[in-house]
């Protein structure tokens, strides 16, 4: 199975029946501080640009502080409501945390091509943008046995045929399964992580940080593909 520079990771660790009831308002200080970093992040994305085209490098400061955005925005959405993985709260730093359950990384890049970067970020990046559609804009879609391949066709037409994204329904599932069993689902665990790999890679390249065309994969699980980690198991129940 072919690798990409983009390391999406994260650690079930039980969480509890209640707290995702309240994790919206405990989330409010990093959403107020992700507003400020990502607009730095998208006129930072200008610049290295600019510099791609002149002298086919991103900038290196401005990558390792694009890439800290990036961790950031993964660790808060893994507490949250993208995958409720955690009741551990984000540390509030751009820096790699490898102590956190949700951590990230991307492989900083040598020579960018100065004719990708005319088109990879709209262009090329637009099927994939379809299928994402699908995830978070409501479709019906179909995973092989194994959960490789999506029929990620089928997935863009059906996307605006519900306006409930498929994450919102996975995590409806999840809440309403800690809720009542304490018990985190691991098949939508799974999935979920899935579904979070496959936008953080295509962000990452339609950001210019990488050349490597995401793969058209849902890799699912806590870990990337080839990596041992353990694998998530339905834990004991909450205490409350």
């Amino acid at each position: 199975m072919s690798t990409t520079p983009v390391r999406i990771e994260g650690d079930p660790d039980g969480p509890s029946r209640w707290m995702w009831l309240v994790k919206w308002l405990l989330l409010i200080p990093h959403y107020i501080i992700l507003v400020f970093l990502w607009v730095a992040f998208l006129l930072l994305t200008v610049v290295a640009f600019v510099g791609i085209l002149i002298n086919a490098r991103y900038p290196g400061w401005i990558f390792r502080f694009n890439l800290g955005v990036l961790r950031w925005t993964w660790r808060v959405d893994y507490y949250g409501y993208a995958v409720l993985g955690t009741d551990r709260y984000p540390p509030f730093t751009l820096g790699p945390a490898e102590d956190y359950p949700a951590r990230l990384d991307i492989a900083e890049p040598g020579v960018l091509s100065r004719g990708l970067v005319l088109v990879k970020w709209w262009l090329l990046a637009i099927p994939h943008y379809l299928v994402l559609m699908a995830f978070v804009g409501g479709a019906t879609f179909f995973i092989e046995k194994g959960g490789d391949r999506t029929q990620a066709g089928a997935a863009a037409m059906d996307a605006a045929a519900s306006g409930i994204g498929l994450v919102a329904v996975l995590l409806l599932i999840v809440a309403i399964a800690l809720l009542f069993t304490g018990r985190y689902p691991g098949g939508l665990f799974d999935l979920l992580m899935g579904i979070a790999r496959w936008r953080v890679r295509v962000g990452a390249y339609a950001a210019l940080m990488t050349d490597s065309y995401p793969p058209f994969r849902l890799d699912q699980g806590g870990r990337e593909p080839g990596r041992e980690g353990p694998a998530l198991r339905e834990g004991p129940p909450a205490a409350g």
